[in-house]
C-alpha cells in the first residue's frame, strides 16, 4: 500500500534519470524487490519514501552501468495536475529541458533529478546515489554549467533567462 503512494513519482524520476520508459518500470520494480528484500533494515519507518526513492536512484545508475552509455530517447510527460499557462510554452519549456537533459552524463542527469525533481538537499543526494558529498557537489555544479551552455547553443534568446533562473 505505502509503495503504491509513491509509484508515480519515482516512474517518473527514474524516466528522467534511464532516458526510456521500459528501463524505468525495471528500476522502479527493481527498487521495490530491493525495499521488499532490505524491509527488515529500515531503521526509521518515518523515512520511508526517501529510503525507496534512495533504492530506485540507485537502481537506475546499476542499469546505466550495465547498458553503458548508448543514448536512449524518452518522451516526457506532464505528472502534475493541469496549468493555467500556455500550452504551447508547456511543450517548447519540456522540449528545452528534454533536449538540455540527453546531453548530461547519466551520473549527473541522476543529481539534477534527485535535487530538483525531488528537492533533495546534496547531502541527501550523496546518500542516496552513495556516493561522497563533495562528489555530489561537483556534479551537480557540472550538470547546472553543462546545461547552462546547452541552453546557450539551443536558444541562444532563452540563455539569458535561464542563466538567472538556474543561478
Amino acid at each position: 500500500m505505502l509503495a503504491g503512494l509513491f509509484v508515480a513519482r519515482l516512474d517518473a524520476a527514474a524516466r528522467l534519470i534511464l532516458r526510456d520508459h521500459d528501463l524505468a518500470r525495471d528500476a522502479v520494480q527493481d527498487g521495490f524487490i530491493r525495499a521488499w528484500r532490505s524491509l527488515p533494515s529500515l531503521r526509521d519507518p518515518d523515512r520511508f519514501e526517501g529510503w525507496l526513492r534512495s533504492l530506485v536512484a540507485r537502481s537506475c545508475i546499476d542499469i546505466l552501468r550495465r547498458r553503458g552509455r548508448r543514448p536512449i530517447e524518452v518522451e516526457l510527460i506532464s505528472t502534475d495536475g493541469p496549468s493555467i499557462d500556455d500550452p504551447s510554452s508547456q511543450t517548447a519549456d519540456r522540449d528545452l529541458l528534454d533536449e538540455i537533459l540527453r546531453r548530461l552524463p547519466p551520473d549527473q542527469r541522476a543529481v539534477v533529478v534527485l535535487r530538483y525533481y525531488f528537492d533533495l538537499e546534496v547531502p541527501e543526494i550523496a546518500a542516496a546515489l552513495q556516493i561522497p558529498v563533495g562528489t555530489a557537489k561537483s556534479r551537480l555544479h557540472r550538470s547546472m554549467t553543462l546545461m547552462r551552455s546547452a541552453v546557450a547553443d539551443i536558444d541562444p534568446e532563452a540563455a539569458p533567462l535561464v542563466r538567472g533562473q538556474l543561478a
